[in-house]
């Protein structure tokens, strides 16, 4: 059997879950977090690597050379050298559309703290309610949260602007929700000029990563009252430092990255990082990406 080493769990299981679709596949070790020196104590004589945030570049796996797999408890795979992986025959999984639901719930959970302040009800005066009925929402990455989003906003009666069939139209919507992959070539889209392109007003959202995103514009364009809010899981480094220009402004909800945490998302990671690492086993290929 197999050794197989988790080097960040911490937001996946923090122990109220099981960890026996794992345990029944590997010899199965997992630690809350892993500093980079602790990583390369503990993946020594790991075959499988499993990563939810943790970086694996070229330099990891090539002190690893024993390294055959690694499986991502998530989706987003930037943190991993793909190009390494492939050039060393190791082969990088990991687990796409899982959190559609919580990341649309979360998306609009943030959104209704802007609009209707349910933590401060009882001050309405100074926290005027807004009716999201009429109001105009563009998308920008129309997968299966983007879509899941627009159905939500829908239900709300609202207009719904996908990024990709009408760039303009949802770049100048009362709301924008960032729901796109982080790459190369968008990272810091949404700068000063796409900002400037907005509408006045404008409510932002951002589920996706934060490294699409100028924070030092946003901030501005917060301060400055272009913006009237904007709602973010993500951040560009996380846990951020006091340089973050957004934190402290009363007009920018943060949450820490938890959008994708129900218990019953989290139980599904799980399940499908097992049948991954079984499937590779078995020498298959399910949501292999190299």
């Amino acid at each position: 059997m197999i050794k197989g080493v988790f080097l960040d769990c911490i937001d996946i299981n923090r122990g109220d879950l099981s960890w026996e679709p794992m345990k029944s596949l590997c010899e199965f070790e997992y630690h809350l977090t892993s500093t980079e020196e602790e990583a390369k104590a503990r993946l020594t004589d790991a075959t499988a690597a499993f990563v939810d945030s943790f970086p694996i570049d070229r330099r990891v796996m090539e002190n690893n050379p024993q390294l055959k797999y690694i499986g991502i408890a998530a989706t987003g795979f930037n943190h991993i050298d793909l190009k390494a992986a492939e050039e060393m025959g190791i082969a990088v999984t990991n687990i796409p559309a899982y959190s559609t639901d919580a990341v649309a719930q979360h998306a609009f959970a943030l959104l209704l703290q802007i609009t209707n302040h349910p933590g401060t009800y009882d001050d309405v005066e100074t926290t005027p309610l807004t009716l999201l009925n009429g109001k105009s929402i563009g998308i920008i990455g129309y997968g299966n949260i983007g879509r899941q989003i627009g159905s939500i906003a829908e239900a709300f009666g609202m207009k719904v602007i996908p990024y990709s069939l009408d760039p303009k139209g949802a770049q100048e919507a009362d709301v924008l929700s960032l729901n796109c992959p982080l790459t190369e070539k968008n990272k810091g889209m949404i700068d000063m000029a796409f900002i400037d392109g907005m509408k006045d007003g404008a409510i932002f959202i951002n589920t996706a990563r934060g490294g699409l995103v100028d924070e030092q514009a946003l901030a501005d364009a917060l301060k400055s009252g272009k913006l009237k809010a904007a709602g973010l899981d993500v951040l560009a480094q996380e846990p951020p430092d006091e340089s973050c220009p957004l934190l402290g402004l009363e007009n920018c909800v943060i949450t820490p990255h938890i959008a994708f945490t129900p218990k019953e998302t989290r139980e599904k990671i799980i399940h499908i990082m097992a049948t991954n690492l079984k499937s590779f086993l078995d020498g298959g290929s399910d949501n292999r990406i190299v």
